[in-house]
């Protein structure tokens, strides 16, 4: 699991560098997402060690919350670039 989530954002950088939206609001974009990533990556570990199903299902729960919201705020941020005319594209 550890190989694929690191593979995933691998990907997902390589992926953005491509892009080359360079803007203070997309670096900040990414900052969250990349957060947002490695906290629910903790998350995921920890329920991996969990000692109850419950223990390691709230977890994961979690993490997949995290993820959502990370994505979201970063949306967020891309958006209100946009807005303010401050973005690439």
């Amino acid at each position: 699991m550890k190989l694929t989530t690191t593979l995933a954002i691998a990907l997902g950088v390589g992926a953005l560098a491509a892009c080359n939206n360079n803007t203070p609001q997309e670096q900040a974009a990414d900052n969250i997402e990349a957060n947002a990533e490695i906290v629910a990556d903790n998350l995921e570990e920890a329920a991996d060690n969990a000692t109850t199903e419950n223990a390691e299902d709230a977890l994961e729960n979690q993490a997949d919350a995290t993820r959502e919201a990370g994505e979201e705020n970063a949306d967020a941020t891309r958006e209100g670039a946009d807005a303010d005319g401050n973005s690439a594209n």
